[in-house]
């Protein structure tokens, strides 16, 4: 029996209702948040917009600051340090790449904590470490968890593979689903480039997380029949008979898998909508974090 997808652009809808019920019924003023972004990168182009139209529907305040490809890291050091100290704005996001010549961990540092609603900090990392409840998790991660618990996928005491040990997604994921949490609890394997016998891992995951940026990577033979498949990577393969001359796959060969997984997430349409629904959701919670504290 083909898997049951699960439909992220659902589930960014159900999180987009959710949000926009909580903001109308605050008493205060809405949301801001403020997208940093560095050129004119095509897709920085493209995603940022996509954030913007997400806030205005949403009742949100959203501010863009864009600044030449050849800014200093120092200059744009300085533009994050005055969000930081800007009451009005309760989210920053600095969107990558910023360029070589800058340090992107670096820039994401200086993020305030409070502010940093796409979780790249070091302390919100930490926390996350910590299981603390306050840590902002960065969106695909926390996007990731959302579509595993909307789609009743028991985490607790299974095994969970995660493919791919970047920091803004594998390293975080893993961290996630070994918590003591409603959605963690599991054993979690991470396999990367130099894994061994990759194939023996995958064979072996109840839920299977690939994130490795490699189109198509993970074929039916990798995968346990009846696994959860949570597919993040989004490749362009070219393709003639595309009009823009290339399709959009991901890390799991989606035609083969989804005959035996119990359940798996599309390329596009799976995990890529949740990003920007957990970001909105992300700035509203630091906005009331913030108030709290007075």
């Amino acid at each position: 029996m083909p898997a049951e997808i699960i439909d992220g652009n659902q589930v960014a809808q159900d999180i987009i209702h959710e949000l926009k019920a909580r903001i109308e019924a605050h008493d205060g003023r809405p949301p801001h948040v403020v997208f940093v972004r560095v050129g004119e990168d095509p897709a920085s182009v493209s995603y940022v917009r996509k954030k913007e139209l997400t806030a205005a529907k949403l009742g949100m305040n959203a501010s863009l600051e864009v600044y030449p490809e050849d800014i200093s890291q120092e200059a744009l050091a300085e533009h994050v340090m005055r969000l930081n100290t800007d009451d009005s704005v309760d989210g920053i996001l600095v969107q990558s790449p910023m360029g070589a010549h800058i340090d992107e961990q670096y820039i994401f540092n200086l993020v305030s904590p409070e502010k940093d609603v796409d979780g790249f900090n070091a302390q919100n990392l930490g926390l996350i470490a910590q299981e603390d409840p306050n840590a902002r998790v960065s969106c695909t991660p926390s996007g990731i968890m959302e579509l595993l618990k909307r789609s009743g996928v028991e985490t607790s005491g299974k095994h969970a593979v995660v493919l791919g040990r970047s920091l803004i997604v594998g390293k975080t994921v893993a961290q996630l689903l070994i918590q003591k949490s409603p959605t963690g609890n599991a054993t979690v394997t991470t396999c990367h480039s130099r894994t061994q016998n990759l194939a023996d891992f995958t064979r072996s995951a109840d839920i299977l997380v690939a994130a490795i940026g490699k189109p198509e990577f993970v074929t039916a033979d990798m995968v346990k029949p009846g696994a959860v498949v949570i597919d993040v990577g989004v490749n362009r393969i070219p393709d003639a008979s595309k009009k823009r001359g290339y399709r959009i796959a991901g890390d799991v060969h989606f035609e083969s898998v989804s005959q035996i997984a119990s359940k798996i997430t599309p390329v596009p349409g799976g995990v890529g909508p949740m990003t920007v629904s957990i970001l909105m959701r992300n700035t509203f919670e630091a906005m009331l974090a913030r108030q709290a504290k007075g």
